[in-house]
């Protein structure tokens, strides 16, 4: 009956797209999301976990059963009804030598448009759209099939060790996850709307963080406020309140000879007790960093310091600075307002394109605004470190430089210090420069 074998080669098809479902859908599926799969008790979560964690075997299986249902659909095709149709265009009258290839031809030509739609595509644009979901579906079905099949696919998975071998290909693929990867799924997140661009901007300052140098977060020790201990109460108070900040540098008699940090409410809680405080006794220890920590290890410092408040120092001993809990989170989420005055930005777009940059911003921070890549060993962790890097010598105002579609200007300096530039985009472009 032809129609049994119509029915037959159809069946094959539609066990060809199974098994190509199945394939892609396990392959595609994220790790991470069948293992809250299966810890939430997802029906087949766990078999679907042991599959991707074994791809050979498991594509061995899939080719097997693609493989046989290749071959006897092709057998049915040809066998069957190509003879049967060549026979139907004898009876209309064709001759044997057109009736023949035409009927194969025609046979053949059907089996295949429908093994390419139902056997590969549509099957497999329903494992991309949700390959999780699938895997867990098909799973335990194919774990049937693998165990069955197991002495074959045993042979044919040591036979394609082996020709790996022989091609020099049999090196493990490193799974480990790049920055760059963690970085287009974010930017995918946000483009679906799963993430809002604030959580996007975010989780990036969080892991820059661990690129960056304390130094790069700093205040330097040229605008720190630092009080000798030896003056009188009353002075270091009117000190402290014409400052406007909360903690401050603590030294005796030189300022070479630091001996902590001295917090402004301590002072006042002593002095409103209508008593000379002692103000050597309210100086508390704050922690010694190396300026080239980095800002991860800051943070873990800092949470196991008493006033927050750590001491940037050189490798000579010299303080450079300091940093606190809030230019970390600064670092995190962006500058906060201070005295009622508006945060200034460390990167702001004008008018026509162009962008006024601060020569502290970090580089990092910029290389992100602009699809910019920065090596990751480097001498300079600023903008004006990346220029003065460029320019190797001590910057003018109206000094400028070009990297590739970039060009760099020196619009104010602070003494020698580069204090704003202009970045231009001489040219469009979509792909990201090296620095």
């Amino acid at each position: 009956m032809p129609y049994l074998e119509v029915a037959l080669i159809v069946l094959l098809i539609m066990l060809n797209g199974l098994l190509a479902m199945s394939e892609l859908a396990i392959a595609s599926s994220r790790a991470a999301k069948l293992r809250t799969m299966a810890d939430q008790n997802v029906k087949g979560a766990n078999r679907a976990l042991a599959l991707a964690s074994n791809p050979g075997k498991f594509l061995s299986t899939v080719q097997i059963g693609i493989t046989l249902i290749g071959i006897l659909a092709g057998a049915f095709s040809g066998a069957t009804l190509g003879g049967r149709v060549s026979g139907w265009f004898l009876t209309l009258g064709l001759a044997e030598n057109v009736a023949e290839p035409l009927g194969f031809g025609l046979v053949i030509s059907a089996i295949t448009y429908l093994s390419l739609i139902i056997g590969e595509l549509v099957p497999k644009q329903i494992a991309l759209r949700n390959p999780e979901r699938i895997a867990c579906l098909v799973a335990p079905a194919m774990t049937i099939l693998a165990k069955v099949s197991a002495p074959l696919v045993w042979l044919l998975e040591r036979s394609g060790r082996l020709v790996l071998a022989l091609l020099g290909q049999n090196r493990v693929k490193d799974s480990t996850v790049t920055d760059a990867e963690i970085h287009a799924l974010i930017a995918e997140a946000e483009s679906e709307g799963v993430l809002a661009p604030e959580e996007r901007t975010m989780i990036a300052g969080v892991m820059r963080l661990g690129d960056r140098l304390v130094r790069t977060l700093m205040t330097p020790a040229t605008g720190v406020e630092m009080i000798d201990v030896n003056e009188a109460p009353a002075k270091i108070g009117k000190q402290m309140a014409d400052s406007g900040h909360s903690r401050f540098i603590a030294y005796e008699g030189s300022r070479e000879n630091i001996i902590g940090v001295l917090q402004a409410k301590d002072v006042a809680a002593a002095l409103l007790r209508r008593r000379a405080p002692s103000i050597k006794k309210l100086v508390k220890q704050a922690p010694a960093i190396p300026e080239t920590l980095d800002a991860l290890d800051v943070v873990n410092l800092l949470k196991e310091s008493d006033v927050h408040f750590g001491l940037v120092y050189d490798e000579y001993g010299k303080l450079e600075g300091v940093v606190t809990t809030t230019d970390i989170l600064e670092a995190i989420v962006g500058v906060f307002r201070h005295d009622d005055s508006e945060p200034e930005p460390d990167i702001c777009e004008r008018g026509d394109g162009s962008l006024l940059v601060s020569g502290s911003t970090p580089i990092d921070l910029l290389s992100d605004r602009l699809g910019m890549s920065i090596p990751p060993t480097r001498e300079y962790q600023t903008v004006a470190g990346f220029a003065l890097d460029r320019l190797g010598r001590i910057p003018k105002t109206g000094d400028s430089f070009k990297e590739r579609e970039f060009h760099f200007e020196i619009v104010d300096l602070d003494g020698r210090r580069i204090d704003k530039l202009i970045v231009t985009r001489t040219m469009p472009s979509k792909r990201r420069v090296a620095l």
